[in-house]
């Protein structure tokens, strides 16, 4: 097991990571968590094809060995070997000679974006195809040319893997990201890796962290109907955390969840976006189901479909950086720092304003930079710890950090003029 990844090494784990071709089932999705599992301790569960998971059932499971397409000279004009996004998800076998014209229907293509290779899958319809630049197919005569998929269809497994931090309590944080993708390093290889990072931090939390591992949308449904959610009271989907953009935050269903708070305190203060909930986009859609209706929300940078580079050939490892990895890991650790600290308090001393001097209070910030702030922390402390305001609450209404209004707390407690509320 290795220690905190740095930006740099989430990146080296994305680079080794890229190559391996991902669907939601198959040998690329164990390979990518046995790497995981070089960092993390991992549980990981194989559940049956055709094992009911809520209205869904368990798909057969698929395996690639190789792929192409060949011109008249043998040359491999598509060639899986080179990209797996060469090759339609799920492709059922085929091996055989066609037309260009024969082929066309299954020759998936970016007309817009003419160099770039697309990302297709069809999970759930039978079929086959390849996908290429647009540029390639201008540049094919009519054939004819040899096709090959060899890969199988068939019963197995649908793998997922779980990472727990165990905490003082069981109350359980959970941070989802997805592992069904092939060669898309910012969707989401940025976002496992940084979910790497952050449980390689935690350290003796008060909540337990559950990390899941899972393939997109029948992962999470999966674990979904084998699991009881019962003791997750915050949690976020990671995704396309390593671009240039700036941070976006989508709600839970809730809309005003401990943890819609938590993420939009932590934002403020730089460039963001904070998304209303909505029913599409990663797994939070998932876990927000209205009969889980969980306090699931979303952490992206540029959130899907919002880039060029998304689903293409482009998002590959150059197209993310060390430095915004490292920027989303710090904003998610900020954010379990506002989940772990935030309690409700009680003033002991409620009748006007005690004397903080007296007891060393003022006269402990003296040199401090910050030291008006710090007053004014503990005189907001005070005045809002009723047992019905949190210090989340206190700081959004005092508009100061959260982290300046935890340590007056502490301060406060330390100097008997607070206690927890029980």
């Amino acid at each position: 097991m290795t220690g905190i990844l740095t930006g740099p090494e989430m990146l080296a784990l994305i680079e080794r990571l890229y190559p391996i071709c991902r669907s939601i089932t198959g040998d690329g999705v164990r390979r990518t968590l046995e790497i995981v599992g070089e960092h993390l301790p991992l549980t990981v569960s194989e559940v049956p094809t055709g094992t009911p998971v809520l209205d869904w059932n368990v798909p057969r499971e698929w395996n690639i060995r190789d792929a192409y397409v060949k011109d008249a000279s043998g040359r491999r004009v598509v060639d899986f070997r080179a990209s797996n996004l060469h090759v339609l998800g799920y492709s059922v076998p085929v091996s055989g000679v066609f037309t260009l014209d024969e082929l066309r229907p299954h020759l998936h293509t970016l007309p817009d974006q003419p160099d770039l290779v697309p990302y297709r899958t069809s999970y759930y319809a039978e079929t086959w195809g390849f996908c290429l630049s647009r540029r390639t197919l201008d540049a094919m005569d009519e054939g004819p040319y040899e096709v090959l998929i060899d890969s199988t269809l068939e019963d197995g497994h649908l793998t997922y893997a779980e990472h727990v931090v165990p905490g003082q309590v069981e109350d359980e944080v959970l941070i989802s990201c997805h592992v069904c993708h092939p060669s898309l390093a910012n969707d989401n290889l940025a976002g496992v890796a940084v979910a790497v990072a952050l449980a390689g931090r935690l350290a003796d939390p008060y909540y337990t962290y559950r990390f899941l591992f899972a393939p997109g949308t029948i992962g999470a449904i999966t674990w979904l109907a084998r699991n009881d959610t019962g003791r997750i009271r915050h949690g976020l989907t990671l995704a396309c955390a390593g671009d240039p953009g700036t941070l976006t935050y989508k709600r839970s269903r809730r809309g005003d969840a401990a943890i819609d708070r938590a993420v939009t305190h932590v934002l403020k203060g730089r460039p963001h976006t904070v998304l209303d909930f909505s029913p599409y986009g990663y797994d939070e859609r998932q876990f927000c189901s209205p009969g889980f209706d969980l306090p699931v929300g979303s952490l992206t940078r540029t959130p899907y479909a919002g880039y060029p580079e998304y689903h293409t050939s482009a998002d590959n490892p150059g197209f993310v950086s060390p430095e915004a990895l490292a920027d989303t890991l710090e904003t998610l650790w900020q954010v379990t720092r506002v989940l772990e600290g935030d309690r409700s308090y009680v003033n002991l001393s409620p009748y006007g304003e005690p004397q903080l001097g007296r007891r060393g209070l003022y006269g402990s910030l003296g040199g401090r930079s910050d030291t008006k702030q710090a007053q004014m922390a503990m005189l907001w402390v005070l005045n809002l710890s009723d047992g019905e305001h949190t210090l989340l609450d206190i700081a959004d209404r005092s508009g100061m950090p959260f982290a300046v209004v935890a340590e007056a707390a502490d301060a406060l407690t330390g100097a008997g003029l607070l206690k927890e509320r029980a």
